[in-house]
């Protein structure tokens, strides 16, 4: 629409506030769906013990245990794509659902925590390394950084650090 009066332009800012607000009330909806979704699937699908405790969560199913929620992924990708969504969006909600039920993707799972002087001799690494490659380049930006190169590799290889793994 080509805004030529301040008429338009009130309107034309109306809209945008109101398809502003509602995306923002539609985000906020998405995660109240997943969950009532998650909540469904695993009231289904889990295996439970008498007394109602999770033995196996159904994302991690197996084999036959696990027809049932094969035949409930394939409707639930079958509906997202008439709906008209990609198969990459598809992906990811079924995603959100599994993590909604409980699941830790391979990528958020807790790792044993580095020390910080693990952590601070990695920083020192990368740090030699950039001043290597821009002293390669020609990089002029780097002066004060390779005048005290020699120093930080001092102290790389006093707290451990492999020298002969820099540059």
């Amino acid at each position: 629409m080509l805004v030529t009066s301040t008429e338009q332009f009130e309107q034309a800012q109306d809209a945008l506030i109101k398809a502003r607000s509602n995306l923002i009330s539609g985000v906020k909806k998405t995660g109240t769906l997943v969950s009532s979704y998650a909540t469904s699937l695993c009231t289904v699908f889990n295996k439970v013990d008498e007394q109602g405790e999770t033995l196996v969560p159904w994302y991690e199913l197996k084999d036959k245990a696990k027809t049932g929620i094969k035949a409930e992924r394939a409707l639930f990708a079958s509906e997202m794509l008439s709906a008209g969504f990609e198969t990459p969006t598809v992906d990811v909600y079924w995603q959100r659902v599994k993590e909604a039920s409980g699941y830790v993707t391979p990528s958020n799972r807790v790792k044993g925590l580095p020390n910080i002087d693990t952590k601070n001799l990695a920083d020192l690494q990368t740090i030699i390394n950039r001043i290597f490659k821009a002293e390669e380049l020609g990089d002029s930006s780097c002066k004060l950084s390779s005048d005290n190169k020699a120093g930080l590799m001092d102290i790389f290889g006093f707290m451990g650090g492999d020298l002969d793994k820099l540059g």
